[in-house]
């Protein structure tokens, strides 16, 4: 183990600093490009470099721009930015300023790429023996497996244990941070107002939700929550930054992004924005939908945050639905009917539970709600702490429209599908298929029951016999609504024409 001694490292950074400027006021806009549900913090560590999100930096600041055409150098940039999206403002003088040339350097100094440079110059060593401290300097020879030196008297030393390592200057090519370099014209030249754009990788973010169901008498309300995970992997910090979130699939190109979402984001990012909120505000913005915070947050490298999305929704109505299945689902096209006999002619069901809520004002929400995670509490009646009942994934999903969360299987209550009988008549273009469906409740109390069935041989159907009266639910689905007693048994029977 060793720590080499540049010298020259502290005036690179003090260089860097007076060309950056003052301290950069930042603005980020932050997308996900993950799957819905798909990341978590345990899942982190899986992604590395390829972390999926984005976000667009904007970085305010005073620079010292030289007058006329000259360099400036810009330091304080995420390591995995995108360069080919960087644009350069100048605020005080638009009109006469714009960047000719952009260079992105990132051969950034380490102690490998140090001694790379130096080998055939010398450098000094300290080397400790015992409880004494020797510095040897002489030419560096070799840096594999350990260092090898050449003395001016001609020895050759190997050493494979040292502490310290000063090298004379830090090389050409060689710098401590990310830089961005521009050749600059500028008419007025001196300190101006300017704001530096860029997209990077390796940030995203997330939506959870928690929510605490209670049910009573056949009523069914929860209390639900909405939180933000933010990831900061892309090699920068953030400080005192206004953040923003965009919520929505943003079509991406295969290179970099197009100029008219660059333009869009920045026109978001003058939005008026109330400065005494401190949550998410959300709003609008071309086919999506804007969080902004109204507060400042700091968000540093290798970093993860957690936000408030909205403030908790109490009392909010629901309702509680269980779903017995067991025919299998319809093809999404037929080439021909089904006219296999046996074809799903009986089959063991289950009974799906579902959590239904509808997202509108009058039921407390009304709400634009990110993708994400529903994790469902539920208390106990033996102590009344929360258990965990399930959780599912939900899409983008606007206001006005209804969420549906599966929770899992019953346990209590199983059933089972046979068919009692099957006529095809392949001359007239028809065929029958007749279906009883047992579903047994071993509750202690009465459940209601949705025995839903998938019409699957064909597209053309009628049903010609029935003991339960039935609701089209789509094109190829019908549900028989069952109420059934505590411990008791109860059937549907049914038969179905189809014809071609």
């Amino acid at each position: 183990m060793f720590r080499p001694i540049v010298a020259a490292i502290a005036a690179s950074l003090a260089a860097s600093a007076a060309h950056a400027g003052d301290a950069p006021d930042f603005s980020l806009t932050v997308y996900s490009a993950a799957e819905p549900g798909a990341l978590s913090t345990a899942s982190l560590a899986n992604y590395g470099a390829n972390l999926p999100g984005y976000a667009l930096v904007r970085d305010s600041r005073r620079m010292t721009l030289p007058q006329g055409i000259g360099e400036l150098r810009f330091t304080d940039v995420a390591k995995r930015i995108d360069p080919t999206t960087v644009a350069f403002e100048s605020l005080s003088d638009p009109a006469g300023t714009r960047v000719m040339e952009q260079n992105y350097q990132y051969d950034l100094v380490d102690n490998a790429k140090l001694l790379d440079r130096y080998i055939g110059q010398n450098i000094s060593v300290t080397q400790v023996r015992g409880d004494k401290a020797e510095q040897i300097t002489g030419k560096l020879l070799s840096a594999s497996g350990g260092l090898i030196l050449q003395r001016d008297t001609g020895e050759v030393l190997t050493l494979g244990n040292y502490s310290n390592i000063q090298f004379p200057a830090l090389p050409g090519g060689l710098i401590t941070r990310p830089t961005l370099v521009w050749k600059v014209a500028s008419k007025a030249g001196g300190a101006q107002d300017s704001r530096v754009s860029y997209q990077t990788q390796g940030i995203t973010w997330w939506s959870d939700y928690n929510v605490v169901m209670r049910e009573a008498g056949g009523a069914c309300d929860m209390d639900l929550a909405a939180w933000v995970t933010l990831v900061n992997q892309s090699g920068g910090s953030y400080a005192n930054a206004q953040l923003k979130l965009v919520a929505g699939e943003v079509n991406r190109a295969p290179a970099a992004a197009p100029a008219a979402l660059g333009y869009a984001m920045k026109q978001a990012a003058r939005m008026e924005m109330d400065a005494a909120a401190e949550g998410f505000k959300e709003s609008s913005l071309s086919e999506y939908h804007l969080y902004t915070l109204g507060r400042r947050t700091d968000l540093p490298e290798n970093s993860t945050k957690q936000l408030e999305l909205f403030p908790a929704v109490h009392g909010v109505a629901c309702r509680k639905q269980l779903v017995f299945t067991a025919a299998p689902a319809p093809w999404s096209y037929w080439s021909a009917p089904i006219n296999d006999q046996s074809y799903a002619a009986t089959s063991q069901g289950t009974v799906g539970a579902y959590l239904e809520f509808d997202n509108k004002e009058a039921n407390k929400l009304g709400m634009p709600l990110p993708a994400g995670r529903v994790r469902v509490n539920q208390a106990n009646q033996s102590d009344g702490a929360l258990e965990f009942v399930g959780e599912d994934v939900i899409k983008h999903t606007p206001r006005n429209e209804t969420l549906r969360i599966k929770l899992g299987n019953s346990f209590d209550i199983v059933g089972e599908r046979k068919q009692t009988n099957f006529r095809i008549d392949v001359n007239a273009h028809s065929m029958d298929e007749s279906f009883e469906i047992s579903v047994r409740n071993r509750k202690k109390e009465a459940a209601a029951v949705v025995v839903r069935e998938y019409l699957y041989r064909w597209n053309s159907w009628e049903i010609t016999a029935k003991d339960h009266e039935f609701a089209k639910r789509d094109a190829q689905t019908i549900d028989f609504p069952l109420e059934i007693a505590a411990n008791t048994e109860s059937k549907v029977t049914y038969t179905v024409h189809y014809h071609w």
